[in-house]
């Protein structure tokens, strides 16, 4: 039993855990959701995709939605394991195994594809690509998001435009003057006088726009963010990825540790069960040799064993049967039988008389 308990205590922790795990993911997934500016600037991974881009949306805001929904599920998962270890069927406790293994197998395959391809999520943040995805939609009417996030970017990291402050030469925005015409770079290009506002890409007040915007390279350089911004998106990048992988990492433990509890509980299981079958075959046995030994020494049934013949059935239990049972049973002396004797006088069946001569005069 304390063994038992013991693979039952294992389960539960393990469950705790996992409940744990899934509350995180919840809690991730909610505060990504509210978090506007990295949904933002995940606009900006997607930018060489036609089809992330074209979404309604930016990724990590589907990502968001995916981890509450992941957590949802894990945490209905620990419940099911709560209920499958009070049940302690092994049914319950199969189901619950399969539930967890698939969600094992689902984030493997997730990790992965980020892993090892993340082009087929759309991610790839080549050189080339990104100045072209910079130049076709910055500024542009119903690039709205494309161009908050670039001006997000500008603005937080310090950088102007994906590989240099060129790339805005030949953008749409500056041959279709979608911007100022006096305008060289956007205003988050600037050294801007607001860094610490929230909104500061939102509202720029550069600290001199006459200079930022100078085509002179000896005038701007004061005033003007010069470093590409596509190294630092890729470095953001890679800390959201490295994040993504620990936290996978600790729940793919977690579900282990939940499997291991669950083939340790399974097993227990199934020696009870062994146990319990054994006792189910042997009780009907314990029960007839009891009901043997109830039954040869009740006077009637003597009695009638004397008269019956042999193999006859008495109380169900054969003639013959309690015939040999009789002769290996031993029954135990009598000690009440001359309990009226009070002569004080010996009994001669008691004691045995040596016949031998006596010798003594």
């Amino acid at each position: 039993m304390g063994r038992f308990c013991n693979h039952k205590l294992l389960l539960n922790c393990c469950n705790l855990l996992f409940l744990i795990c899934g509350t995180i993911l919840v809690v991730s997934g909610f505060y990504l959701f509210t978090d506007t500016k990295r949904i933002l600037l995940s606009r900006l991974l997607a930018a060489t995709s036609e089809r992330l881009n074209d979404l309604p949306e930016p990724l990590f805001y589907y990502i968001s939605i995916g981890l509450a929904m992941a957590g949802l599920i894990a945490v209905l998962a620990a419940m099911m394991g709560f209920w499958a270890s009070c049940l302690n069927t092994y049914c319950c406790l199969s189901f619950y195994f399969l539930t967890v293994v698939v969600l094992l197998l689902a984030e493997s395959v997730v990790c992965l594809a980020i892993t090892l391809w993340p082009h087929c999520l759309g991610i790839n943040l080549d050189e080339a690509k990104m100045s072209k995805a910079l130049q076709a939609n910055y500024g542009v009417p119903g690039r709205e998001q494309f161009t908050i996030a670039m001006d997000l970017a500008q603005a937080k990291f310090g950088c102007c435009g994906m590989n240099s402050d060129s790339d805005y030469d030949v953008s749409l925005w500056k041959l279709q003057s979608y911007g100022q015409r006096d305008w060289v770079v956007p205003l988050t290009c600037c050294i801007l006088d607001n860094p610490s506002d929230k909104k500061s890409h939102l509202d720029p007040k550069p600290a001199n726009e006459t200079l930022c915007q100078s085509i002179e390279k000896r005038e701007y350089t004061q005033y003007r963010f010069t470093s590409p911004c596509l190294s630092y998106l890729d470095n953001w990048y890679r800390q959201q990825y490295v994040i993504f992988l620990a936290a996978s990492l600790i729940i793919a433990v977690v579900e282990f540790c939940v499997l291991l509890s669950i083939t340790l509980a399974c097993t227990r299981v199934s020696t009870k069960k062994v146990k319990v079958e054994s006792f189910m075959e042997l009780r009907p046995r314990i029960k007839r040799r009891q009901s043997l030994v109830e039954n040869v020494y009740e006077p009637e049934v003597e009695l009638r064993i004397a008269e019956e013949p042999r193999g006859a059935i008495i109380h169900g239990v054969p003639s013959d049967i309690s015939e040999d049972f009789k002769e290996v049973y031993i029954q135990p002396r009598d000690l009440y039988k001359n309990r009226y004797n009070t002569t004080f006088k010996p009994i001669s069946s008691d004691y045995s008389v040596p016949t031998t001569r006596s010798y003594l005069v």
